[in-house]
């Protein structure tokens, strides 16, 4: 419970913040930085270290592959049938096929699963959710705006972002053992995850009338957070029978709010900006009464 209240504190704090004036608009820039290339590389050492590979970890990273593949699918399909413009489809396939898997997936995790569990989180957010967006959703942003995305420069993206080395980084050092000075510090940095990621979220939401776009939230965030992750737990727990820890946590990362910086890069590309941030300011907040409803389903399995 008090892992919820601080989410939801730092989430608001985030938001007071901004409307208050005493940070400057360029807050959640300094703060997503810290937590880019400090705080998700410390928790990615720190739990990749130790964490059980098995073939398991296969279904964690394809979960997002498996999302936005068929999220496009679904949202090129219903653009047809609604006559939706072209760039709002692609809005839609940025913000509904991806999920917040590390600025509010991570936070949610430790606090509805524990802190033993957020490796499985950071290889869903890197090896899924990351990876998809520096290669199919920078393609699609490319596809559903103008211009093409270089493979250089998509190569380039995912080498050097620092929470991907240091999960490279994370394996390589697995077999050696790390001092327990070492440990605290990996920990202390890691901690600053939830208070700093989720105070940029609240400082970035923005709230704007919704006319014109309830077909757009309705077909977005109803596939972000309830059929895409319904699907994802019908192939894993029904057809494949997989359980554990692990599969829970990975369906409830596929249950996550539209991802921050999907958004960002669909906004770079003049697809639907107004749509797109009312994804984000609409979607983020509602995953907080969505997210406990997955956990409590997830239970049995």
């Amino acid at each position: 419970m008090a892992n919820v209240v601080l989410l939801i504190l730092c989430l608001v704090a985030g938001a007071l913040l901004r409307r208050t004036g005493r940070f400057p608009e360029s807050t959640p820039a300094a703060l997503n930085g810290f937590v880019i290339h400090l705080s998700l590389p410390a928790a990615a050492i720190l739990h990749i270290h130790s964490l059980q590979f098995d073939s398991s970890m296969l279904f964690v990273a394809g979960m997002a592959w498996l999302l936005f593949g068929v999220g496009w699918l679904f949202f090129h399909l219903a653009g047809n049938a609604l006559s939706l413009p072209r760039r709002t489809v692609g809005a839609l396939v940025l913000t509904g096929g991806l999920g917040n898997t590390s600025f509010v997936g991570l936070p949610m995790i430790e606090a509805y699963y524990g802190r033993d569990l957020l490796g499985v989180g950071i290889l869903a957010d890197q090896l899924g959710s990351f990876m998809v967006l520096s290669s199919l959703g920078i393609l699609a942003a490319a596809l559903y705006s103008s211009g093409s995305p270089s493979p250089r420069q998509m190569v380039r993206k995912v080498v050097l972002f620092p929470p991907f080395q240091a999960l490279v980084l994370a394996v390589v050092l697995r077999p050696v053992p790390f001092p327990d000075w070492t440990v605290t510090v990996l920990k202390k940095l890691a901690d600053t995850i939830t208070p700093l990621a989720l105070a940029s979220v609240g400082f970035q939401l923005r709230f704007i009338p919704l006319r014109g776009m309830r077909t757009g939230l309705a077909l977005g965030l109803g596939y972000k957070l309830l059929l895409g992750p319904l699907l994802i737990a019908l192939l894993y727990l029904g057809l494949l029978g997989l359980r554990g820890p692990a599969m829970q946590v990975t369906i409830f990362e596929a249950a996550m709010a539209p991802m921050i910086t999907a958004g960002i890069i669909a906004m770079d590309h003049d697809l639907d900006p107004p749509l797109l941030t009312m994804m984000l300011g609409i979607g983020i907040p509602l995953s907080f009464a969505t997210l406990p409803v997955w956990a409590f389903f997830l239970k049995g399995f």
